[in-house]
């Protein structure tokens, strides 16, 4: 035998067997098997290699010499897989070796298929001609049947294991599930992710390809939903079932959440913030800072952002499933946007303590004063606070603030109390906050400035509906005909546009990201991650938001703030996370092509 041909056949196991000695594990569970199925592949593998070129050539063992050594590589594979599917966890150096010596078997392994082919393996190896069988004749009726089959089942498992290697290295198909990147890809999309240059890397492990591109604002990646859990165990079914996503052609996904459903993940969002930034968004602007200076808008953003789906080309409309909002609701968000934007704190001061006044006046005229001392801190939960409740149960309320001891104790301090929170730059003048002059805004930037004005609103409309309907409680006016009254109805037309506004309100904004430090001074996104968005705001799950609502304050300064049900819960993404770009759609035909930058 030559050496061309014994050299790689003898590396292969040599480095075969020196795998498999690092795939030991005592552990009950999964990473048991490793040891046995790399030791077994390797076993079979040396034997067929000793009967094949071995001291008494044999060329009829040269076909399952060349099918072992073809599977081989992805035998060692699965029980590289196998070995850290366990509870416990790996080493890094282990893991780099055994990837070292998987690559030196693969390699080799392709060595000698090269070396074992037909066309050049009797010719370079005299000694296996006199010993190659006479060509078989052709098989007829079920042996036929069963060769064909035999091949058929041979060439889907080798496909199988191709496409598993192309898929962690090389690319992965991809579905969209949402419409939270409209207009850049619509839901049904499939997509072609290059992750090569993204640093792939050996399943449930950090060994892989160095990354090899930088990432810049704006580009589309594909990444690890880092809402999902991130454990060996959902590693193992992601790893699984990208395999079968991709082996099905996007028909079957086997990566459900508990209840069965299918999970989020990966994700395709827009690279919005990047390392060493601060970020914050408001009224739909993102803003960025680099040190302890002001926010500056981050002018390319507003290329990608779709704020107002309805306005999108008719044709891309048809492809749309939700429109989160109409024409005329996108332009009654703007204008609330802007009348609390022109709201000034000496005139919020001096309207809402007028309000007060009113309630205590009929209240006094109705049920009479309360006592002195009358307690009034308790009347109210927090949760009373939420807008919702505040509008819908107006009327209710109302006839507790007039008969409850301290009711309107109460409506006063939750009408004035919020002064105290607000900078005495803000009451200055009659102009609304600058946002240039930090001082003048309540709570430091744009975002807490904001709620804080927006909760003042919300404020004022429940009180307005308190103070009429007290009003026409006193009048004698049953609660059945209060809807026919005009004052009413244009305060419940501006409560309904203020909760549909709050409704929104996490997907409009969003507060300095990192937050700052206890001190005050800005904290900015790590080196090494980065902040994603979806383009389709208003209908986005993105890296603004957590999967679960909480009641919380809208300004956390006013002691006795409005609360609205929030997900905020901005976080970064390592780059480790990132899987890829988008390279092509290929799917469906009509928008077949190159994704570019917008």
């Amino acid at each position: 035998m030559t050496k061309k041909l014994l050299l790689p056949m003898l590396l292969c196991v040599a480095a075969s067997a020196c795998f498999s000695l690092l795939n030991i594990a005592f552990a009950p569970d999964a990473s048991a098997l490793a040891f046995p199925v790399s030791l077994a592949f390797s076993a079979l593998a040396a034997r067929a290699s000793y009967r094949f070129a071995g001291a008494a050539p044999d060329a009829a063992k040269l076909p399952l010499a060349r099918k072992l050594y073809q599977y081989l590589p992805f035998a060692l594979l699965a029980a590289f897989v196998l070995r850290r599917a366990g509870a416990r966890g790996t080493a890094y150096a282990l893991d780099a070796a055994s990837v070292l010596l998987w690559l030196a078997s693969a390699v080799c392994s392709r060595l000698a298929l090269y070396q074992m082919d037909e066309r050049r393996v009797y010719g370079r190896n005299p000694a296996l001609a006199g010993t190659r069988p006479a060509p078989r004749g052709k098989a007829r009726g079920v042996r036929r049947l069963a060769r064909e089959l035999l091949e058929w089942a041979d060439a889907l498992v080798q496909a199988v294991f191709a496409v598993a290697l192309i898929n962690i290295f090389v690319v992965q198909l991809y579905e969209i599930p949402s419409e939270s990147m409209v207009p850049e890809f619509l839901i049904g999309d499939r997509l072609v992710v290059f992750k090569t240059p993204s640093g792939s890397r050996f399943p449930l492990s950090e060994v892989g390809i160095p990354r090899l591109r930088t990432y810049r604002r704006g580009d589309v990646v594909v990444f690890r939903n880092p809402h999902y859990p991130q454990d060996r165990k959902a590693e193992l079914r992601s790893f699984v079932s990208q395999l079968v996503f991709m082996i099905t052609f996007t028909k079957v996904n086997l990566n459900v959440d508990e209840s069965g459903a299918p999970k989020a993940d990966p994700l395709v969002k827009r690279l919005a913030g990047l390392p060493g930034e601060q970020l914050l968004m408001q009224d739909g602007v993102l803003y960025a800072r680099r040190d302890s200076g002001a926010f500056q808008p981050v002018a390319d953003d507003a290329r990608w952002a779709e704020w107002n789906a309805a306005a999108l080309p008719d044709r891309t409309q048809r492809s749309v499933r939700t429109i989160p909002l109409s024409r005329e609701q996108y332009e009654e968000l703007t204008a609330l946007e802007r009348r609390r934007n022109a709201l000034t704190y000496r005139g919020a001061q001096a309207e809402l303590a007028g309000l007060a006044d009113r309630f205590r006046r009929v209240r006094a005229q109705t049920n009479g004063a309360s006592p002195p001392g009358a307690a009034y801190a308790a009347l109210f939960a927090p949760a009373d606070l939420a807008e919702y409740r505040l509008f819908s149960q107006n009327d209710a309320l109302t006839r507790k603030l007039l008969t409850a001891d301290g009711g309107e104790l109460w409506l006063e301090h939750f009408l004035t109390d919020w002064a105290s929170a607000v900078p005495a730059a803000a009451f200055a003048g009659d102009a609304p906050p600058d946002a240039a002059r930090p001082e003048t805004l309540a709570g430091g930037d744009l975002y807490r400035d904001a709620n804080f004005r927006l909760n003042l609103l919300i404020k004022r409309v429940f009180a307005g509906l308190v103070v009429r309907n007290a009003e026409l409680t006193r009048e004698g006016r049953p609660s059945a005909l209060w809807n026919a009254d005009g004052e009413r109805r244009a305060l419940l037309a501006e409560a309904e546009t203020l909760h549909a506004y709050a409704a929104l309100l996490d997907s409009r904004n969003m507060p300095a990201f990192p937050p700052n430090a206890p001190d005050g001074s800005p904290r900015f996104i790590p080196g090494g991650e980065f902040f994603m968005v979806g383009d389709n705001r208003f209908n986005s799950l993105d890296m603004r938001h957590s999967y679960e609502r909480r009641l919380k304050p809208l300004a956390p300064a006013d002691p006795l703030s409005v609360r609205y049900y929030s997900n905020l819960s901005p976080q970064s993404v390592p780059a480790r996370s990132i899987l890829g770009s988008p390279l092509v759609r290929v799917w469906p035909p009509s928008r077949l092509g190159i994704r570019v930058r917008r």
